[in-house]
């Protein structure tokens, strides 16, 4: 095993915090060269909102971001929440990312909140746990903090979020770099969260006492819900020993329980590694990132293509049935409710979609709404809004705060000649579109 001594140990720290110096560097160098110009003025677009918490573990102010579902305010669901660790840097590119996908329909809408620190010294502390005393020559307080913001998290941020927000019982918890290293010890401690994500994670530290932490749990027959691990071209993370740790105790186990080895996907535990040769230590986030959601969530979206293939409205059903066995469960969000109305108008299986709502409401009542104004708008397209309205006052309790829901509701009037309704629902759908800030692509449906 090699031996990282504390001098190596900063300089690999100082590569993982190269984006905390080197941006203002940069943006020092603009100024210079543009002094003279003042920035441009427009309308911000804005993707989430930044907060101030008075940490008692933290004897301090510490910050935190939320980004949330882009229909978030248009129903009285429940979500997913998943917090990543290094917010400055990490919260805008994955709050982007989860919100396309979701929009896509490849996993289910969530809440992002990205867990800030106050700079490359905090980042450093948090993230780390304390030496081994070898390291006598490192100063201690320079690292140490992981178990400090472990009870932060725990104790005072989920609560908090918890209380502000409508979340669900399915927590997150992702980081990357030295933010993975986090993200590896949190999972350790058996915390508050269902799913643990490690990007990259600087399992190196500590001289790759990770590995033999990892093995230290295992024995003790302790599994997290979910563990996703991954790795860019790099050597010496530390990566590839954890996966081994993780491997054996497989093999381990799987002969106790039937006599025989087996491979990693016959283990109880739920966890996948992914490695990423084309990507560098800089640029693996992302995809990583999103190799992480496919993992959490494999075949969330069923395209048309997979639809058609089946015959009857009940064996879809059944099919959408299965998907509550992915973790967090399923819901029908826009463009799965879209796609599955284009589904039975295409098979030319409009006399069962009465019964296969009914149905699909009693499996899936918090999508019952999104269903609905989905076929509705099928419904005005072929010229039969008196069904489509039908369809849409059958989820009119549910389907008062969406924007979407009023709009389809005017498009039916509309159509039928009541023009005075027409309006005052479109004027409801924009006051909602303005009360709970659609993304813009959502505004310009309704054709303002």
């Amino acid at each position: 095993m090699i031996k990282l001594a504390p001098p190596f140990i900063k300089f690999m720290l100082s590569l993982c915090f190269s984006h905390l110096i080197l941006a203002p560097q940069l943006s020092l160098a603009a100024e210079n060269t543009r002094s003279t110009e003042s920035p441009i003025q427009g309308t911000p677009i804005i993707s989430g909102v930044e907060f101030k918490i008075d940490s008692h573990t933290f004897k301090a102010p510490r910050r935190y971001m939320v980004s949330l579902p882009e229909r978030y305010y248009a129903s009285h669901r429940r979500y997913p929440v998943l917090y990543v660790i290094d917010g400055d840097f990490q919260f805008q590119h994955v709050s982007a990312l989860v919100t396309n996908l979701a929009r896509m329909g490849k996993i289910p809408p969530m809440i992002v909140v990205g867990v800030a620190t106050q700079g490359q010294t905090d980042y450093l502390y948090s993230t780390t746990w304390p030496l081994a005393q070898s390291h006598a020559d490192t100063t201690a307080s320079e690292y140490g903090g992981a178990a400090k913001m472990h009870d932060y998290l725990t104790h005072e941020l989920l609560p908090r979020v918890n209380k502000q927000y409508r979340t669900s019982e399915q927590n997150i918890l992702a980081g990357y770099s030295m933010g993975g290293l986090f993200t590896f010890y949190s999972m350790l401690q058996q915390g508050p969260f269902q799913a643990y994500l490690t990007m990259s994670p600087s399992l190196w530290y500590d001289d790759y006492s990770a590995a033999d932490k990892l093995k230290l749990f295992l024995e003790q027959n302790k599994r997290p819900a979910k563990l996703y691990l991954s790795l860019a071209n790099e050597e010496g993370m530390g990566v590839t020993e954890a996966v081994s740790v993780i491997e054996k105790s497989v093999e381990k186990n799987a002969e106790k329980s039937l006599g025989k080895s087996a491979d990693k996907g016959s283990l109880k535990w739920d966890w996948q590694f992914k490695h990423y040769p084309d990507e560098t230590h800089y640029s693996t986030a992302m995809p990583a990132l999103y190799g992480a959601m496919e993992f959490l969530y494999p075949n969330y979206f069923s395209d048309l293509d997979v639809l058609l293939k089946i015959d009857t409205s009940e064996a879809v059903l059944a099919h959408f049935k299965a998907k509550q066995r992915l973790w967090g469960g399923f819901n029908f969000e826009w463009l799965q409710s879209y796609t599955l109305a284009k589904y039975f108008f295409i098979t030319k299986q409009l006399d069962r979609v009465d019964d296969f709502l009914n149905s699909a409401h009693e499996a899936f009542p918090a999508s019952a709404a999104e269903l609905n104004t989905q076929f509705a708008k099928g419904f005005i397209i072929k010229g039969l809004p008196d069904k489509a309205l039908e369809l849409l006052k059958k989820v009119k309790n549910e389907g008062e705060l969406s924007a979407d829901w009023q709009q389809q509701v005017s498009l039916s009037y509309q159509a039928l000649g009541k023009h005075q309704l027409a309006k005052r629902h479109h004027q409801q759908a924009l006051a909602l579109a303005k009360k709970y800030q659609l993304a813009s692509w959502e505004w310009w449906e309704l054709n303002p």
